[in-house]
């Protein structure tokens, strides 16, 4: 009897530790995911960027694996919806920005992320931009699994001020928080604190979704010295993209100082392709940026890090989507996979670690709105509907032209031979790939009916109080420059700050604001 027990006591020393089992955090990783906002696919040095300095950035990925067809959503909501749910945009319904005030956000019925991984003893914190709903406490981050929160809800926020269309976003703990100072930093510093006050014997995920380098563009003068060769706005972009490298400098630091980093995974990425490209960013050598289909949009500089466990040095040209490190991380944390909503995400961990091909046989590749999709199915392409136009820019009343482009993509990385016309057998093939993976397609959260549509003047007579921070009855430039759009496209703004201004008194009264605005003509697009 004695003779049994000892060989069961010892046949059980030998097993990996129960996934469930306290809570420590030497039985699972720490997580850290690092989300930088309208980066490049070229602008860090790991990835071919030659102008801005990532010393920190560079030399994680390069103790790791570099992902170099890691695809994201075009723009920012969808992409946090597709990591925090393993699901793809199709089946949340964020295919587009959930913008403030908007009557919706990601469905609650989703289990996110953090919510999975508190089940199995994780502290959750997320410090940066949420950006999937708030206009109810119930789609709010401590609401959605997170135990602490930190940042604000969307993007476009200024810098220092935290302010966007003349109203505060800035919180803790989903309460409002007066602060100011340089969000890039001060996302930092509350991460090093999180980190600092983490109880050794228990796993942290901690979720660091940057504002940085979106616009508005704004950075403090000592991070411009190193790129005063630069043209603007690339030398604005420079010492952004430097300031988040110094923070994730410190968020390591921070790891290391308290003994966590060799059990930690990090995970780096952009949130979607960089704007402007070649003049604010830079996707060499991708086609096209921000807000689109081609790869310049959807491909992000990416790589994972785990020392001892992820080979480090390595490059990987497999096919991987941002819906995949959702089931991945439940499987390495122990976390139950087991939920109502059905994952789209396949576990990635064997092309890490054991150099596996991808585990998708085709990627759905999904625009800002139905209608605008691609697949990818090993080196080939197929697009409907590609615009090169920033689709943040444009209007989804803009008409779609039906167009079939087909790409190979390891001869023709740049998508600039379309093979649709010469390829007829692929492209019906690939085409009933994206039938397949469209067939339960949900309709966009965006489109739900609002029960108090306003008016147009009524929505310009907001938008006018709102931008009036002084409270005087008149807008100044700066004052009408306040809003995403403005920023994103500063001079067609001025211009549209002189129309307006039809007794050219320097100001825009309200009757000026609201009644040019409303003018078809005007070009005016949500300032």
């Amino acid at each position: 009897m004695k003779t049994t027990l000892l060989l069961l006591a010892l046949s059980l020393s030998v097993l990996p530790h129960s996934a469930g089992a306290r809570g420590q955090a030497t039985e699972r990783p720490n997580i850290v995911y690092f989300l930088v906002d309208d980066m490049g696919y070229a602008d860090c040095g790991f990835n071919g960027g030659k102008d801005i300095k990532t010393p920190h950035i560079d030399k994680l990925a390069k103790a790791g694996a570099i992902l170099k067809s890691f695809y994201v959503q075009p723009v920012c909501s969808p992409t946090r919806s597709a990591l925090l749910t393993g699901r793809y945009v199709t089946h949340t319904g964020v295919y587009t920005i959930v913008r403030p005030g908007a009557p919706w956000g990601l469905p609650l019925a989703e289990r996110l992320l953090p919510q999975a991984l508190k089940e199995v003893g994780y502290t959750t914190a997320i410090c940066g931009k949420w950006h999937l709903g708030e206009f109810q406490a119930a789609y709010t981050p401590t609401n959605r699994g997170f135990d602490h929160q930190y940042g604000h809800m969307f993007g476009a926020i200024d810098y220092f001020t935290h302010i966007r269309d003349g109203k505060a976003d800035w919180y803790r703990d989903d309460k409002p928080l007066k602060e100011e100072g340089y969000s890039t930093e001060l996302v930092a510093k509350e991460a090093v604190r999180l980190i600092n006050a983490q109880p050794k014997d228990k796993p942290l995920f901690l979720y660091l979704p940057f504002n940085g380098i979106h616009a508005p563009h704004q950075v403090p003068e000592r991070y411009l010295t190193t790129y005063k060769d630069l043209p603007k706005p690339r030398q604005t972009i420079a010492g952004m993209l430097s300031a988040v490298d110094e923070a994730i400098g410190q968020v390591v630091e921070a790891l290391e100082a308290k003994g966590l980093h060799q059990n930690t995974l990090i995970i780096f990425s952009s949130d979607n392709g960089g704007p402007g490209p070649g003049r604010v960013t830079v996707n060499t050598p991708l086609r096209a940026g921000k807000g689109t289909i081609f790869e310049g949009g959807i491909r992000a500089a990416a790589f994972a890090t785990w020392p001892g466990k992820i080979a480090a040095g390595q490059t990987i040209d497999e096919p991987l989507h941002a819906v995949d490190w959702y089931p991945t991380l439940l499987k390495l944390t122990g976390a139950s996979p087991v939920q109502k909503l059905p994952v789209d995400g396949k576990d990635l961990w064997p092309v890490l670690t054991k150099r596996a091909r991808s585990p998708h046989d085709a990627l759905l590749l999904h625009g800002t709105r139905p209608g605008v999709a691609a697949v990818r199915k090993g080196d080939w392409k197929l697009l409907f509907n590609a615009s090169e136009k920033d689709a943040e820019e444009g209007s989804d009343n803009d008409k779609l032209a039906g167009k079939v482009e087909l790409y190979n993509l390891k001869d023709d990385i740049g998508e600039h031979k379309n093979l649709a016309a010469t390829q007829p057998e692929k492209v019906k093939e690939l085409r009933a790939d994206l039938e397949a993976l469209l067939k339960d397609a949900v309709p966009s959260g965006a489109d739900k009916p609002t029960t108090a549509a306003p008016s147009a003047a009524k929505g310009r007579d907001t938008l006018f109080d709102q931008k009036d921070t002084n409270h005087d009855g008149k807008l100044t430039l700066e004052e009408f420059l306040v809003g995403p759009n403005n920023q994103a496209a500063p001079q067609q703004a001025r211009m549209r700050f002189t129309s307006f201004d039809t007794n050219k008194d320097g100001f825009l009264s309200r009757e000026e604001f609201v009644k040019q605005g409303k003018n078809p003509s005007s070009g005016e697009s949500n300032e």
